[in-house]
């Protein structure tokens, strides 16, 4: 049994705690709406604190804060783990603050959704010290089917940027070919279905491509999450990212169009004739 503590209880963060507490370890969740306790407070006496939380202002205040963070909670020799999606140059700094204060750190963002979470079978791409991956392994078993060492702190971070961008750009282009079947003449659900027995079509965006054929935009990547993704993906030079800056615009006029907290499938209405320019 280790003592854990999960900063963060959203959609990702409360199933991943049920995990932990299914598999017998001794869990603290902490969540910032309705919090009793600071994070430091909430992290005193865990061996290990893994934060999922919404974007890079909250980690911030969350890890960072001088006061209540919970960085200046953990005791040295235990263990921190980032699970959110955030910024590069904030894991990096994030990092260095743990090295400063004899925390172990892992930047171990997520690949997968509310199933794979329920179900343990998400992916961790991990950076830094495979020494401390090794440590936490059994942890990461209960939670993921698989963990990619992907290199020191902050290159699991940048892996998981360039994944979600091919993952929105992948939707969104999907949503807007079904829009341009119609168009041609093409039924958008055969049409799906025949790419699906071609190279063309991705696992990935067939199964999206599934669900926007079905009409099911209950969230599991959330739109606005998709957006502010892609913005911590482009950085400060949308010149160098074309394709993607574009693809950040359609998921942008999604969430303006009121799709923000639905699926990232949801696009598939901009291209319906209520939506057509």
């Amino acid at each position: 049994m280790t003592t854990i503590t999960i900063l963060g209880q959203g959609a990702m963060g409360s199933r991943i705690a049920d995990r932990l507490d299914a598999a017998g370890h001794s869990v603290t969740r902490w969540n910032r709406t309705g919090a009793t306790q600071t994070p430091r407070e909430a992290v005193s006496g865990a061996a290990i604190a893994i934060a999922v939380l919404r974007d890079h202002d909250a980690a911030r205040s969350v890890w960072l804060d001088p006061d209540s963070g919970a960085l200046a909670g953990l005791a040295p020799g235990t263990i921190a783990i980032e699970s959110s999606t955030l910024t590069q140059d904030f894991v990096r700094e994030l990092g260095a603050a743990c090295a400063g204060r004899d925390v172990s750190f892992l930047d171990a963002p997520v690949l997968g959704s509310r199933p794979q979470a329920e179900a343990g079978q998400l992916i961790h791409l991990v950076g830094g010290d495979e020494a401390v991956l090794a440590q936490t392994q059994a942890v990461f078993d209960v939670l993921g089917a698989r963990q990619l060492h992907v290199g020191p702190v902050g290159a699991g971070t940048a892996l998981k940027l360039i994944a979600n961008t091919l993952f929105g750009v992948q939707v969104a282009i999907v949503a807007e070919l079904m829009g341009r079947m119609e168009t041609l003449g093409l039924d958008p659900a055969r049409g799906i279905d025949l790419l699906g027995q071609t190279p063309q079509l991705s696992p990935a965006a067939q199964g999206a491509a599934a669900l926007m054929v079905a009409g099911r935009d209950a969230p599991m990547f959330p739109v606005d999450l998709v957006a502010k993704d892609f913005g911590y993906a482009i950085g400060d030079d949308p010149s160098a990212m074309p394709v993607a800056d574009a693809v950040r615009g359609v998921f942008m006029r999604a969430s303006a169009s009121g799709m923000g907290s639905e699926n990232l499938t949801a696009v598939r209405r901009l291209y319906l004739p209520k939506h057509a320019s």
